[in-house]
C-alpha cells in the first residue's frame, strides 16, 4: 500500500475528525486530505515525478506532513532535513540524496533551501488547487528519505522503499474504524527523525489524533497531555528527565497517558526507575534501533522495567528479527556475555542483508541485550577499549550528578584519556567524583579529566555529540 493513502479512508469515514494539532492550528481528516492533493498537484505541476525525490525543511506541521504523503501519492520521495542545518549543509543533503531542483519548506526555513535549489521553494501559500490524484509507483520505490545523524562524519541519506515502509507501520497501527473513539498521541520529536515520522504516520493510517509539539520545552509538553488528555507519546531519555525535574511536573493531570516509548539515546538505570515511580499508571516501553532498521528491532516491555535484573537492558528483539554480537576485527561471533558490535537481519531493515549497526552491546543468558556504547566512540586508553557508557552509568548513580558526558581525548602518551562533563545538582569537587568512581570502575576507566557544565551538547534527537562533548570538556580544562 503506498503511503500517500494513509489518511484516504479516515478522511472519507469520518472527515471532521481532528488528525492534527499544532498550537492553536487543528486540522482535521478532511482538511488534511485535501491538503495533500495540493501537494501531489502543485508538485506534479512543478514537474516532479515518479523517483523523485524532494526536499522538505521544516517543522511537524500541516505542510510537512502532507508533503511526505503527497510526494508519496506521486511516486516520488519526501526527504526530511534538519530545519536547523545552514544552507550550505542543506545543500550538501541535496546532492547527497539526489533530490530534484524543487523542494517544500515552512516560510521561516524556505530562504535557506532556496540558497540550494535551482529552481525555487515551494511553500504553503504557493499550493495549488487540489485534484484527485491516484497513487503511482511500485513496492521497490522510495517512499522517504530520512539522513542519518552524521554525529561520526557526513550525514548519509536512507532511502526507505514502500515495500518496506507501508508493512513496517501497518505491523503495528490499527486499522482505522470510524465508530472508534480516537487515541490521542502526542509527537514531540523532530518529524526528520525516524521515530517521529513513522509515529505520525502510523496515527495517521489508524485515524488518530495527532498532538505535535515542533519543538521540546518540558513546561509545554506538560500543558499540552493535560490539554488534549494525550494517551500516549515518544521521548527520548533527556526529555524524561527534563520533564521529571521540571517545577510544574507534580501539580500537572497527567491520568490521561497509558503509554510512553522511549529510545534513540542511551536511558540511565536511574532514570528508568525514577520515571517508573514517577507515573505508575504508565506503561513504559524502551525501543532499541535505528534509522536503518525502522525504528526498534529490541523492546524492553512494561513489566520488565520492575525487574530489577534488566536494569540496564533495552530488551529482546522482537519477532522475525536475527542478531549477532560480533568482534567488530575478525568478525566472529564472541561468547556470550561478551561485548561485541550488534549486526541485525530482519524484514525492516532497509535493505537486505546483514546490518553491521556500529553498536556495541553483550546479551545474558536469557537473550537481554545490554549497550556498550557506539563502536565509533570507543575509548582507547592506551591499549585498553571501552564505551563511555560504563562511565557514564556509574557517574550517574551519584546523588549529585543530574546529568554527565564521557568522552576519549587525545593524549599524546596514551593515545586517549578519559573526560568527562558533569552537570551537577549540587556543588561537588572533581576529585570527590574521581574517588566515587574508583570504587566502582577499573582504573583505567576512572575519568581524568572533569569539567562542570550547565548542559551538554545535544542534538534535537536527544544524543551527546561526542565530537563537540570532547572539545568542550578541552576548551574547559578540568581538572
Amino acid at each position: 500500500m503506498n503511503i500517500g493513502l494513509f489518511v484516504d479512508e479516515p478522511a472519507r469515514g469520518a472527515p471532521a475528525r481532528l488528525a492534527l494539532a499544532i498550537g492553536e492550528r487543528e486540522c482535521t481528516y478532511g482538511e488534511l486530505h485535501r491538503a495533500v492533493f495540493q501537494i501531489a498537484a502543485t508538485l506534479r505541476a512543478r514537474g516532479i515525478k515518479r523517483g523523485d525525490r524532494v526536499s522538505v525543511v521544516d517543522t511537524g506541521s500541516v505542510l510537512s506532513v502532507a508533503a511526505i504523503l503527497g510526494a508519496a501519492r506521486i511516486g516520488a520521495a519526501a526527504a526530511l532535513m534538519n530545519v536547523q542545518l545552514k544552507p550550505s549543509e542543506l545543500a550538501q543533503l541535496v546532492r547527497t540524496a539526489g533530490c530534484a531542483a524543487v523542494g517544500i519548506a515552512g516560510d521561516a526555513y524556505a530562504d535557506a533551501l532556496a540558497q540550494a535549489l535551482p529552481e525555487g521553494v515551494i511553500r504553503e501559500r504557493d499550493l495549488h488547487d487540489p485534484q484527485e490524484v491516484e497513487a503511482e509507483g511500485a513496492d521497490e520505490d522510495a517512499a522517504l528519505i530520512i539522513f542519518t545523524s552524521g554525529t561520526t562524519g557526513l550525514p548519509k541519506a536512507v532511502p526507505i522503499s514502500q515495500g518496506v515502509l507501508s508493512p513496517r507501520i501497518r505491523s503495528y497501527a490499527p486499522p482505522f474504524k470510524a465508530d472508534v473513539r480516537p487515541a490521542v498521541s502526542m509527537m514531540c520529536v523532530p518529524i526528520f527523525h525516524v521515530g517521529g515520522s513513522l509515529a505520525v504516520l502510523g496515527s495517521l493510517l489508524s485515524g488518530s489524533t495527532v498532538v505535535i509539539q515542533p519543538r521540546f520545552r518540558a513546561d509545554e509538553w506538560l500543558r499540552l497531555v493535560e490539554r488534549h488528555r494525550v494517551q500516549s507519546t515518544f521521548l527520548v531519555p533527556t526529555m524524561i528527565q527534563r520533564i521529571l525535574d521540571h517545577p510544574s511536573f507534580a501539580g500537572t493531570d497527567l491520568k490521561s497517558l497509558v503509554s510512553i516509548a522511549y529510545g534513540a539515546a542511551p536511558a540511565p538505570p536511574e532514570l528508568v526507575r525514577r520515571a517508573v515511580e514517577a507515573l505508575p499508571q504508565v506503561g513504559f516501553l524502551q525501543l532499541f534501533g535505528q534509522t536503518e532498521t525502522l525504528g526498534g528491532y529490541a523492546m524492553l516491555m512494561p513489566q520488565e522495567h520492575r525487574d530489577p535484573k534488566r536494569a540496564g537492558s533495552v530488551g529482546k528483539v522482537t519477532p522475525g528479527v536475527e542478531l549477532r554480537i560480533v568482534d567488530p576485527l575478525n568478525h566472529e561471533d564472541v561468547a556470550q556475555g561478551e561485548v561485541g558490535e550488534i549486526w541485525v537481519r530482519s524484514k525492516q531493515n532497509v535493505r537486505e542483508g546483514w546490518l553491521h549497526t556500529g553498536d556495541l552491546a553483550r546479551v545474558d543468558a536469557d537473550g537481554y541485550i545490554f549497550p556498550a556504547g557506539r563502536l565509533a566512540d570507543t575509548i582507547n586508553r592506551g591499549g585498553e577499549k571501552f564505551g563511555p557508557i560504563e562511565v557514564e552509568t556509574v557517574l550517574l548513580s551519584h546523588p549529585d550528578v543530574a546529568d554527565v558526558g564521557v568522552a576519549g581525548i587525545a593524549d599524546p602518551e596514551m593515545g586517549e584519556r578519559v573526560g568527562a562533563a558533569v552537570v551537577a545538582r549540587r556543588p561537588m569537587t572533581a576529585a570527590q567524583l574521581k574517588e566515587y568512581c574508583r570504587d566502582r570502575l577499573a582504573i583505567y576507566k576512572v575519568p581524568e579529566r572533569v569539567v562542570f557544565v550547565d548542559d551538554l551538547p545535544y542534538s534535537e534527537t536527544g544524543k551527546v555529540n561526542r565530537k563537540r562533548l570532547a572539545e568542550l570538556i578541552v576548551s574547559k580544562g578540568g581538572d
